[in-house]
């Protein structure tokens, strides 16, 4: 047992002395490359074996030639293990090389596709990680160019749609100025009406930028969807009349919901004017209430004769018109994308699809306490 422990200890302190070394050596190449790490582990490994062999050699006496033996032996070990850190040193750098080319393709294109030759896990592991970066910069990039365009398209249909009203205004201004105007009072109420056009827009506009910022805040409180609906249908009920267009409310549930009840309004007002004026005359818009376990589904269907199915995707954009508005005459394309952007706020999904004869715009919104 005496002799188990002396040679263990012999080993030991072999061992250790090469293991110092090593680290030094490993700290001195920690800036250097894999291969150079790999080959200095090897080295250490082999060369404790060696220590602590020749070490017991020594103590045990050992004669010259079994010395020379178990020398030789280790050496031809130290070859191999060297010549295998070297090999695997070189691949794995050789793949960190790869990944770095693809990395860096990646920022020049945009997109990143990881090497087709096969790496280590963290390195694969990696790769899935650059590419799953790539795909949400991408979704990012896209999103960004689609607001970008959105913006500059609501620009230039805002500019366009100021310019004709201001345009009026400016006439009708110099002509009561000119004392030319035939019917003055005409060209004051005609002024009004501009105005208050003007004003509706400014304030979709300002409302659009709330959302858009997220700066939209909302006072919610528990309320019965029949009141909104009710509340909906006789605003809007004037408006109607004046297109010869039949409002209709069927299987209105009194649902609770907690909402911003003045926002909310908004919502169903805008739905409500679009649908009225895209129906003709002695059409029907109706407005539906379904329950669905969780969630209540507000729709309210006209009978425009339907949307294009390549449009359907874009009716909800900000500034979109389409070839047939779905907005008032004037407007700027701001009252669907408003629906929206209010609807979300309040943990919601605002929908559209065709129906016969028409199209149904729908507004899904959490039950109270559900």
């Amino acid at each position: 047992m005496r002799d188990t422990l002396l040679i263990a200890l012999f080993a030991f302190l072999g061992a250790a002395a090469a293991g110092l070394l090593g680290a030094g050596a490993l700290w001195l190449l920690r800036r250097r490359s894999l291969t150079a790490s790999l080959t200095v582990v090897a080295a250490v490994a082999v060369t404790a074996m060696l220590a602590g062999t020749l070490a017991v050699a020594q103590a045990m006496f050992l004669s010259r030639h079994d010395l020379s033996v178990v020398t030789t032996v280790v050496a031809m070990a130290a070859v191999v293990s060297l010549i295998t850190a070297l090999l695997l040193g070189r691949w794995v750098v050789a793949r960190s090389r790869d990944l770095a080319l693809a990395t860096r393709s990646f920022g020049e294109r945009g997109d990143f596709a990881a090497p087709a030759l096969p790496a280590t896990a963290e390195l694969a592991a990696l790769g899935r990680e650059l590419a799953a970066t790539s795909a949400r910069l991408a979704r990012s990039r896209e999103r960004e160019r689609a607001l970008e365009s959105s913006r500059r398209e609501l620009v230039a249909w805002i500019s366009h749609d100021l310019r004709t009203p201001l345009a009026g205004l400016r006439a009708m201004a110099e002509a009561l100025e000119d004392g030319v105007a035939a019917d003055p009072d005409r060209y004051l109420r005609q002024i009004r009406t501009e105005v208050e056009r003007l004003n509706d827009m400014v304030g979709d506009l300002f409302e659009l930028s709330r959302i858009h910022a997220g700066a939209l805040a909302l006072s919610p409180s528990r309320m019965s969807v029949y009141d909104l609906i009710g509340d909906a249908l006789a605003g809007a009920d004037p408006l109607a009349r004046e297109h010869g267009v039949r409002l209709v409310g069927d299987r209105i549930e009194a649902v609770p919901v907690e909402v911003d009840g003045k926002e909310m309004s908004r919502v169903l007002g805008n739905l409500l004017v679009n649908a009225i004026r895209q129906t003709p005359s002695d059409g029907t818009v109706a407005v539906t209430v379904q329950r669905e376990t969780d969630r209540v589904v507000l729709s309210v269907t006209d009978e425009c004769g339907g949307i294009p199915e390549e449009d359907l995707p874009r009716v909800f954009d900000t500034a979109w018109r389409g070839s047939h508005a779905r907005t008032p005459p004037g407007g700027a394309g701001l009252g669907l994308a408003i629906v929206q952007g209010i609807v979300e706020a309040h943990r919601g999904r605002a929908a559209v699809r065709n129906v016969p004869g028409g199209c149904r715009f729908e507004v899904s919104l959490p039950v109270a306490g559900a």
